[in-house]
């Protein structure tokens, strides 16, 4: 994704967006350039605070999931015992929806920011160790010494676990506007719901919601950008790279 192409397609969004404000004609979908300004102006009244709020339990979160699941998703590719022993039980839990514990854990872990991570880092828990248990069955155990193994294993399943991060960027923002739109007085969920919504204030909603998107792609292109660099072997080897 190039910055030229980026700016493109927010180009033709941006127009897209215009045109359906004309077409509508009402205070409910104000255009691109009034929602900017409002932006603008937001940021500098406390927007930027919702921001960061939002950014630490997305980021903690993925950190976490990676911290704790890549070792048993590693555990769980390589070894049979560990794959009868957790298998089953992954597929038991993988299907229920991670976002009907909410009031669970809010009773558990109260209404701060650890029961908002533990949400985050639950969906993303999932994802991450499947994804990589299969990227860890794919290497041939004839090429890892034993004694390494997973040492030498996560390297090789770094693209695949980044991937998976970056895959599941969107779905990480889509459950922390759910966790902060309510029992919070931070985050852009809450802002979005309470400071826009709530009051009827049109274009302080969509400028939470544009906050909550340009956070969303932040996250997705340093994700990205981490893959190019920590990955830099995986571009070295494909054939007809001269």
């Amino acid at each position: 994704m190039t910055r030229r192409s980026l700016a493109v397609s927010a180009l033709v969004l941006a127009v897209i967006w215009q045109l359906a404000a004309w077409a509508l004609r009402s205070p409910i979908l104000p255009g691109p350039a009034e929602v900017t300004m409002v932006f603008v102006t937001a940021l500098g009244k406390g927007l930027w605070t919702h921001m960061l709020a939002s950014g630490y339990r997305v980021v903690v979160a993925m950190v976490l999931a990676v911290l704790l699941a890549a070792p048993i998703g590693l555990a769980v590719g390589q070894s049979k015992s560990f794959d009868r022993l957790l298998s089953p039980t992954i597929y038991l839990t993988y299907p229920v929806p991670k976002i009907v514990l909410l009031p669970v854990v809010l009773l558990l872990l109260g209404l701060g920011d650890p029961s908002k991570i533990f949400i985050i880092w639950l969906i993303l828990f999932y994802q991450v160790i499947l994804v990589v248990r299969d990227a860890s069955r794919s290497v041939r155990p004839e090429l890892v010494e034993s004694v390494y193994s997973l040492g030498a294993r996560f390297p090789a399943c770094l693209p695949a676990i980044l991937t998976a991060l970056r895959v599941s960027a969107g779905t990480a923002i889509a459950v922390l506007f759910f966790t902060e739109s309510f029992a919070t007085q931070s985050g852009l969920g809450y802002y979005i719901l309470v400071e826009g919504w709530g009051r009827l204030a049109y274009g302080q909603m969509y400028a939470g919601v544009l906050a909550m998107s340009i956070l969303g792609l932040i996250i997705y292109v340093v994700l990205d950008q981490l893959e190019r660099r920590a990955c830099a072997w995986q571009s070295a080897e494909m054939p007809g790279d001269m």
